[in-house]
């Protein structure tokens, strides 16, 4: 996987890659400077590239949110469902969707889209197709549910983004994503914590056609974070009874 990122980095220009699809996981080893995969998504985003990562599958307990998700830099997504009733309302956060806080003690993920049995391209002849025939269908489609399911759905969000302003870094896209999210609501209260649905929902739309900008990674220095010269935590915290909060 390292490879394959210095390889995109290496490559970006060439092919005008500007967004990188991280739809992997993994448990945490190490502060999120010391593995040597954050640190290649790392420099990817340093390049240039907007890096959207998957939040992994190991929710709804807290503190479960995966590598590269844990980065504080990238964009992280956690999974919805719509329940397979899109009709009536019954959206909610899916039941294996990865919570924050990191261990550093950030929020994640950034926000959440759909990840619920979603639909997507995989060759008939392939080994999890055959092995699963009952979620395919006739076109070389498989149906899945995974935060890797839903960061997809981001990254194609975030290249439309890109589409419409070539000039927008990966932190702006970033915010962009993150300001214009529509965060779950009950008319009372919310249903989810921000460790939960991180921003909210993501509304294509409204982060394509209102770019908002300097809301994300603010206070982070990414070129010293990479040379070791400074490391950072966020503003999460836990109470006496266990129940996690963000500072101030």
């Amino acid at each position: 996987v390292i490879r394959g990122i210095d390889w995109v980095v290496s490559h970006r220009e060439t092919y005008g890659i500007r967004v990188l699809n991280c739809s992997l996981s993994a448990s945490p080893r190490s502060h999120y400077w010391a593995d040597p995969l954050n640190q290649a998504v790392m420099a990817a985003w340093q390049a240039g590239i907007v890096v959207v990562a998957s939040a992994g599958n190991t929710g709804p307990s807290p503190m479960t949110i995966g590598v590269p998700g844990n980065v504080p830099y990238v964009v992280t997504v956690g999974a919805m469902t719509d329940s397979y009733t899109p009709a009536n309302g019954s959206d909610k956060l899916a039941s294996f969707s990865a919570a924050g806080p990191t261990f550093e003690g950030f929020a994640k993920p950034d926000l959440v889209a759909p990840g619920g049995h979603v639909w997507a391209f995989m060759p008939t002849g392939s080994q999890i197709a055959q092995s699963h025939p009952a979620y395919t269908n006739d076109g070389d489609y498989f149906m899945m549910s995974g935060s890797s399911q839903a960061a997809a759905i981001v990254s194609g969000v975030a290249a439309l983004m890109l589409q419409a302003d070539p000039t927008l870094t990966p932190d702006d896209v970033k915010c962009g994503l993150m300001a214009t999210a529509r965060v779950a609501w009950t008319g009372t209260t919310t249903p989810y914590s921000v460790f939960q649905q991180g921003a909210g929902l993501v509304d294509a739309y409204a982060a394509v056609s209102e770019r908002p900008l300097g809301c994300a990674n603010s206070g982070l220095d990414i070129v010293a974070d990479l040379a070791g010269t400074q490391h950072y935590g966020g503003p999460a915290s836990r109470d006496g009874n266990g129940v996690y909060y963000l500072m101030n």
